[in-house]
């Protein structure tokens, strides 16, 4: 690096942390879309609407450890945590950095917790944090484009984790993770969200 990229460097990051913070999460999210288009599921967040239809079916009461993978820029963590018992826990998985490092400082919850880290070793984590199984697991990953293998690798390690009654929460953009889950799921219940950009699929594999 020559002395002009030197002296240069430190402007373009300064530029760069200017446009983030302006921006807001919309542009941490719009980012992380960028870098790895395969592991995130849409150009913008979930609506409000998808939102509350997606969390509409978890009995809060029982709920002690909540999942979430692909938590990107919190769309669905504040509100996990308004619904959240006092003594629950969410536990966040994403492989990308950035959403980790931008969650860890902007959510000041005691009972948050962000890992950056794979789905696909979702009981390892789990029981990390001195938990055998999850009540809930909510996902937004784009299973139709995830590298071979690793789609059924989370289903299957989701189904695992998950306490007999928990479900698995599932949005997408297209019904075709439905076939997957039905490898794991025997039960399914179906649902679809038309105010979200795009319109979203809503699927909650029950472990039964």
């Amino acid at each position: 690096m020559t002395s002009t990229q030197a002296a240069r460097e430190p402007l373009v990051q300064r530029a760069k942390r200017k446009a983030e913070r302006l921006l807001g999460p919309f542009g941490i999210f719009f980012k992380g879309f960028l870098k790895h288009p395969v592991m995130v599921g849409a150009i913008v967040p979930s609506s409000g609407r998808t939102i509350s239809r997606v969390l509409s079916k978890v009995d809060w009461d029982e709920c002690r450890l909540f999942v979430e993978y692909g938590p990107g820029v919190g769309t669905f963590c504040r509100p996990v945590l308004e619904r959240l018992r006092r003594d629950g826990r969410l536990i966040v998985i994403d492989t990308n950095p950035d959403f980790i490092e931008y969650l860890s400082k902007t959510i000041g919850d005691s009972r948050f917790i962000a890992i950056n880290g794979s789905a696909a070793d979702v009981e390892d984590i789990v029981r990390a944090h001195g938990f055998e199984n999850a009540d809930y697991v909510l996902s937004g990953l784009p299973f139709s484009t995830l590298p071979e293998g690793v789609g059924p690798a989370i289903m299957a390690a989701t189904q695992r984790v998950l306490r007999p009654g928990g479900a698995f929460l599932v949005y997408q953009y297209t019904a075709r993770a439905r076939d997957l889950m039905g490898r794991y799921f025997r039960r399914i219940d179906k649902g679809f969200e038309l105010w979200n950009v795009p319109p979203c699929v809503i699927s909650w594999g029950w472990k039964e």
